[in-house]
């Protein structure tokens, strides 16, 4: 940015560079000499040489540059031409506000390839508020001719900057800037500072008039570029982002004054008299030595140049701790989140929720739900629409295949008419396993055609097709399976809403049982070939006996569950949709699994009584809620390669592994927390064990450095949980025996 005129011709009372607190101002000269251009020009050309730079913006500003008049003007550009096309892509620009804009100007940026931008704070009520000049003249009718201008030489017309002010009409801003057709916009937040904060009617008031304007930009196509909104949703694809003011790229900004000295970006002003001052000058210093100032430095950190709260923070990548001379508070100078903080938070919580990012980026509340350990039925909800596109993504994949085209071909079908069939059945937990399979070169892609089927029953659609057998089991998921001979040739004939297999006398009807409890149900799945993801142990049909076993027990357990752990039954209720009955353990004790690709399933030997259950189902749905948030997120860096020891483990574990332990622990505590008020003894014991435990394994999370700032937020709720159980009183000779069983099974896993 080079400042070629340090006064203005009007007296906006928002100014950063004369209403703040530093006031260079008034000691620079007016307008930037030629030496000084030539010095500066000189300067930056020795970069682009010395760094082989491919391009370089500059912008020419002020004060308001046109003061400095078109002769002036013409001359700068030149001076900057002749230096640097030869050595680069010159990205040259004005910023003005607007009221000296005349045809004369504009033939000289045409001639000189500047591309104009103009301030402008919406409809007239809007702008009339803070762009007057000193004597209170309303200077709208000046600007609004000079974009005219603009729009008649549209390859001059940069785009339009809006200052924003909650007391406007968001809706009448947007449409007011929208009607002048502008090539971009750019909402500027009102620069502030924790010493100075911003006018806020609500706490929330500056990310509430965004939200309406980005709710109407969306309902509208998008169709003028808003630089703001389009750097969240790139910086929430992993992408760059257009601001300085969001993102965590290093900044890049210098700023060259009127006298030649270099500054770090503008908005400093805000902080202190001198913020952006480096004490460096073009005459004396080259651009290296800029880079190398500790103010520019300090913004060359990315997340490590956060405070701990952004660094903790869900949207972080996004918002990148908003605008730097926005974090400024006396005593802790910029190592504070935003005065916005709230602002950009919900924002951008709210930008990707209304958009349906790729990634389904979970709400801020979701997220801390889920931390805590539980997560109710809305939650539940996100983490299903992100395995419903990750299934369909899946199956594209493996509808390639040509044993899969007539499943594919019936299943786009009905899926263009009768979507909530066909989500019924994609939603049954081991599609995606099969799938996954599939693309592993482990899976028949000709399942596909089960698939299929089973969506056009439910559908109630008139089908033929031939279904694929798994091991002599012709499977529709959701609804049972057939059993008959291996290498039967089957075609499922579908009519007024009945299904048979023809072809196949012998085939036996399998259908789906069900366990049922106060309005709650679940599949209780012994048919499904995809089911043996979960090991060996799995079951094989069960007898009616069997059958009806599980569904007393379960009716229990879920009874225990809704009565002393209501914030799990919330999420249970909302996802879990499949028990997958496992063979009890030869040697006595427990079996329980959850599958990393079998979202909304869990597997379980049927234990001895209603309670285990329960908590075998709270401990299992852990890892399900866990890995379905890790299939939207990353808590943790992937190429993290170190291994941690568990306190319920002989084995080191991977940190994901570790991670999900904890999380699945955290609810095996509060199990065993709730469960001391009516059954003592060995619940004290088990709870003083596990609540240690889980503890331990938050602090070996912590330390390990490997989590991002979305982790060590998921990390931080984990641990509110936790900690107060520490300090529930717990007899003496409960803590004692829980010590004595864990050094046992420390001693046993050889662990340090």
């Amino acid at each position: 940015m080079v400042k070629v005129h340090s006064r203005c011709d009007l007296a906006c009372d928002h100014c950063y560079v004369y209403e703040h607190a530093d006031q260079s101002w008034q000691v620079r000269p007016k307008v930037i000499s030629d030496e000084t251009v030539a010095w500066s020009a000189g300067r930056i050309a020795e970069h682009v040489k010395r760094h082989g730079l491919d391009r370089v913006h500059i912008v020419l500003h002020g004060g308001e540059p046109l003061l400095a008049g078109r002769a002036r003007l013409a001359r700068i550009m030149a001076e900057l031409r002749g230096r640097l096309d030869a050595l680069c892509d010159l990205d040259l620009r004005v910023h003005t506000n607007g009221v000296l804009l005349d045809d004369a100007f504009l033939d000289v940026f045409a001639e000189h390839r500047v591309l104009v931008g103009i301030s402008l704070d919406g409809d007239r009520i809007a702008n009339d508020r803070h762009r007057r000049y000193a004597d209170g003249r309303s200077s709208y009718e000046r600007v609004i001719r000079a974009v005219e201008l603009l729009r008649r030489r549209r390859d001059l017309y940069a785009g339009l900057l809006c200052t924003m002010d909650v007391a406007n009409d968001p809706l009448a801003v947007y449409r007011a800037l929208c009607e002048l057709d502008p090539p971009r916009i750019d909402f500027l937040l009102p620069h502030a500072t924790w010493d100075a904060p911003p006018p806020r009617p609500t706490e929330t008031a500056y990310a509430d008039w965004l939200i309406r304007i980005f709710d109407a930009w969306i309902e509208e196509g998008a169709r003028v570029p808003v630089r703001m909104f389009e750097s969240i949703l790139r910086t929430s694809r992993g992408e760059s982002s257009l601001t300085e003011s969001l993102g965590l790229e290093p900044a890049d900004l210098v700023v060259i004054e009127t006298d030649g000295a270099y500054e770090q970006a503008d908005s400093l002003k805000v902080a202190f008299d001198g913020a952006p001052s480096t004490g460096l000058n073009v005459v004396t210093d080259d651009l290296d030595t800029v880079a190398a100032h500790t103010g520019i430095l300090a913004r060359q950190e990315g997340l490590g140049g956060l405070c701990d709260t952004c660094r903790a923070c869900p949207v972080v990548e996004s918002c990148g701790g908003g605008l730097y001379a926005h974090r400024y508070r006396t005593g802790s100078a910029f190592a504070n989140p935003s005065v916005y903080s709230a602002d950009l938070l919900k924002l951008i919580t709210h930008v990707r929720h209304r958009i349906a990012m790729p990634t389904h980026a979970l709400p801020y509340d979701t997220i801390e739900a889920l931390a805590a350990g539980y997560g109710g039925d809305d939650d539940m909800q996100h983490l299903l629409a992100g395995q419903r596109t990750l299934r369909r993504g899946l199956l594209a994949g493996v509808h390639t295949h040509h044993s899969a085209a007539e499943g594919w071909d019936l299943l786009t079908r009905l899926d263009a008419e009768h979507r909530p069939a066909v989500d019924a059945v994609l939603d049954h937990p081991y599609v995606r396993e099969w799938a996954a399979r599939c693309l592993t070169g482990g899976g028949s892609p000709g399942y596909l055609a089960n698939i299929a089927a089973a969506a056009a029953v439910k559908a109630g659609v008139d089908t033929e097709i031939t279904l694929q057998d798994v091991d002599g089991v012709f499977h529709l998921p959701t609804l049972g399976a057939f059993e008959a001979a291996r290498g039967t040739d089957a075609r499922l004939l579908v009519k007024d809403e009945r299904f048979t297999l023809a072809g196949t006398p012998d085939a036996v009807w399998h259908p789906v049982r069900k366990l049922r409890a106060n309005g709650f149900e679940v599949i209780l799945e012994d048919t499904d070939p995809h089911r043996h993801c979960h090991g060996h142990q799995t079951a094989g049909r069960l007898s009616e006996e069997e059958a009806g076993a599980w569904q007393r027990a379960f009716a229990d357990a879920w009874s225990l569950i809704e009565s002393d752990h209501p914030h799990y039954a919330a999420g249970l209720r909302g996802a879990l949709s499949t028990v997958v009955p496992l063979t009890p353990p030869p040697v006595g004790g427990d079996a329980s699994s959850a599958a990393r690709h079998a979202f909304g399933s869990v597997a379980i030997a049927l234990p001895k009584d209603a309670a285990t259950l329960a908590l075998l189902l709270m401990h299992e749905f852990q890892h399900v809620k866990l890995g379905a948030v890790l299939d939207m997120v990353d808590l943790y860096d992937r190429q993290h390669a170190g291994l941690y020891y568990a306190p319920w483990r002989p084995d080191l574990r991977p940190l994901e592994g570790l991670l999900q332990g904890t999380y699945a622990h955290l609810a095996v505590s509060d199990f065993w927390r709730v469960r001391r008020s009516t059954v003592a003894g060995q619940s004290d014991v088990q709870f003083a064990l596990w609540r240690k435990h889980t503890a331990d394994a938050i602090e070996s999370l912590d330390t390990s450095r490997a989590l991002t700032p979305l982790g060590l937020r998921f990390l931080a709720g984990m641990r509110r949980s936790a900690e107060p159980w520490l300090a529930e009183p717990v007899p003496r000779e409960a803590i004692d025996a829980a010590a004595e069983l864990a050094e046992r099974h420390r001693a046993a896993s050889g662990a340090e």
